[in-house]
């Protein structure tokens, strides 16, 4: 208790001290200056404050309106964003929409092209479905399917005969006794074919000539020519029966002959060979111009592989006959026998009811 007295005491002296100190003595002369001048004075701070009273609610008024244009200042910088991201948006929007409408020009072209097709093709199947009709009513008139059956009776039966004319010149009879080998036993480039073997046995003879196949695979010293030229005879009695069934039948034959007896030669406009590349322009010359190669029904000399190729091409045109009809080949060693077997076919009965 008694410190905090002693400290308050000595507080209340430094007090009085310094308003001693700032206590300003005045002369009495001066005291009418001295007065005039504080009363100035007052009246100075009484003018000041009220300027500044009416000042303070201008200067409030002025502080919330720069306020307000701050905010609407950050507001318009804010929307001025907005706007510039806005426009960026549309020129990509715009720049899209132009892409867009060339492709859609494009699809539009290509869909109109498409609609020109479908009109044409419409109007063509429009055509067509027409023509049908057509069809239709002309295969159901009195000139339709049944006339149509009746004309083909008729050129089956004409075929028969013109066969049967065929089949009375060159007589074809099988001899009783071992049928010959006329297997082809070597073609060019060393390949070989095997056929079926006959069903019956004995040995098929046209015009009583027979042919045999021995003397076109390996030619010797001791081969018999008399047997070589009755093969050869036989082949071109063959060929010419050939030559007149293909278009009794309307068959063109993919092998052409050239008749000449036992001197027949036959055609072939696709030969076998290994084209070398300098030989590959020559092969194109030759298949457009449409040259053949042609091999002899007959042996020419010591070469026999030529001749047997042309035995080989003989009884393809067979086969394709025999495919016009229906049938298939006995094997590539039956040439009498397949022609033999084309003519019994013709002339049967089926050949007619089968039309």
């Amino acid at each position: 208790m008694g410190g905090e007295t002693g400290t308050s005491s000595s507080e209340k002296l430094r007090r009085g001290d310094r308003e001693e100190e700032d206590v300003k003595v005045i002369e009495w002369e001066e005291f009418d200056h001295e007065l005039t001048r504080l009363w100035s004075l007052s009246s100075a701070l009484k003018l000041a404050t009220e300027k500044k009273l009416t000042l303070q609610p201008k200067l409030e008024s002025l502080i919330q309106v720069s306020a307000e244009s701050l905010r609407r200042s950050n507001e318009l910088e804010e929307m001025r964003q907005r706007l510039e991201a806005r426009k960026l948006l549309v020129e990509k929007t715009t720049v899209a929409c132009k892409v867009t409408e060339q492709d859609v020009k494009v699809k539009e072209d290509s869909l109109s092209a498409e609609v020109r097709s479908l009109l044409v093709g419409g109007t063509t199947l429009s055509i067509a479905k027409s023509k049908l009709q057509e069809s239709n009513c002309q295969l159901e008139g009195e000139s339709g399917y049944t006339h149509l059956k009746i004309v083909t009776n008729k050129l089956r039966k004409r075929q028969q005969y013109m066969v049967s004319q065929v089949s009375f010149i060159y007589p074809l009879k099988i001899e009783a006794g071992p049928s010959q080998d006329q297997e082809l036993e070597s073609l060019p480039g060393g390949s070989r074919l095997v056929g079926t073997k006959p069903v019956s046995q004995g040995s098929v003879r046209i015009l009583g000539l027979p042919f045999s196949m021995a003397p076109f695979t390996k030619m010797s010293f001791f081969t018999d020519k008399k047997e070589v030229q009755k093969s050869a005879t036989a082949l071109g009695y063959v060929a010419h029966a050939v030559s007149l069934l293909a278009p009794y039948l309307g068959v063109p034959i993919r092998y052409p002959l050239r008749l000449g007896g036992s001197k027949t030669y036959i055609r072939d406009y696709a030969p076998y060979m290994e084209p070398s590349p300098s030989d590959m322009s020559t092969i194109s010359t030759l298949s457009q111009s449409s040259k053949f190669v042609e091999f002899p029904l007959f042996l020419d000399g010591q070469d026999t592989t030529r001749a047997a190729y042309a035995v080989f091409l003989l009884n393809k045109n067979i086969e394709q006959l025999l495919n016009f009809v229906g049938e298939n080949s006995l094997g590539p060693r039956q040439v009498l026998a397949n022609l033999k077997e084309l003519i019994r076919i013709i002339q049967s009965p089926d050949y007619i009811i089968h039309s």
